[in-house]
């Protein structure tokens, strides 16, 4: 029988020992494949560790896992899991990483800051899977630690899925998305920008005084102040720079990537 060995980095000793526990004494198992030529798998819990030091020290011995859980807060840091991913990926991209946190459930509803939360949420997400994560995995997922969760997630990822998100993580990103594009769909979608009006939020957003701006453009402050106020009038809002750009990048006008920051002098 083939076998998958599971590593395991999260600060708290209860999760690390009850997951450890329950995956090894049940002499958990897989199944892949089709009904054809099923393979069935058994998975162990090889090791645990409770912060990213001692375990990159496991993985540079040459102690490489199949997959690797991976919490997502440690010592306070809400995202610190991120470097962690990040550091495994770019030194063992052949070990699946499986975020395994409660941090990604969606918050209660009518919670104050409910719509920032789901946005920060979202946004660690795409974050993780872009520096390595496979698959997310929620601590508070139906039988609280139930290792049926982080199986499922195993299962799907041995058959060749790329990535994997269980209930309460996909209700979450699903609340998320559609607050995005609700906030798009706001948008007029014909709105459009000259070339001048882009280069002016982009100014704006690298943190340029109006004079410099009018300066770069080639036109006078006064030419600038009235794109300035058309821009506020066509977007609703205030006419304020900070405005302007906030609300082109919530709408996609402009991009942060695009954005050339000034350097002090």
């Amino acid at each position: 029988m083939k076998k998958i060995r599971v590593m395991m980095v999260d600060d708290e000793p209860l999760i690390r020992k009850v997951v450890k526990m329950e995956m090894n004494s049940r002499a958990a198992s897989v199944e892949t494949g089709d009904l054809d030529a099923s393979v069935v798998s058994r998975v162990e819990m090889v090791e645990t560790f409770a912060d990213g030091p001692a375990l990159m020290a496991a993985l540079d011995a040459s102690n490489l896992p199949d997959y690797l859980l991976v919490d997502m807060e440690f010592s306070g840091e809400p995202t610190g899991g991120l470097m962690i991913v990040r550091r495994v990926h770019e030194r063992y991209p052949d070990v699946k990483i499986i975020i395994f946190s409660g941090r990604f459930d969606a918050p209660e509803p009518g919670a104050d800051d409910r719509e920032r939360r789901l946005h920060d949420v979202g946004r660690v997400v795409m974050e993780a899977l872009a520096l390595g994560a496979s698959a997310f995995v929620s601590k508070n997922a139906a039988g609280g630690f139930s290792i049926e969760n982080i199986l499922r997630a195993i299962a799907c990822l041995e058959r060749g899925e790329r990535f994997y998100f269980n209930y309460p993580v996909m209700l979450t990103l699903k609340e998320a998305a559609e607050s995005y594009f609700t906030l798009v769909a706001d948008h007029d979608p014909d709105f459009g920008l000259t070339d001048k009006e882009r280069q002016l939020l982009l100014l704006e957003a690298a943190g340029c005084t109006a004079a410099e701006i009018s300066d770069r453009l080639g036109e006078t402050d006064k030419a600038i102040q009235e794109r300035q106020k058309d821009l506020s009038r066509r977007l609703d809002i205030v006419n304020k720079s900070a405005a302007r750009v906030a609300k082109a990048f919530a709408l996609g006008l402009i991009a942060p990537s695009e954005v050339q920051f000034l350097a002090r002098t």
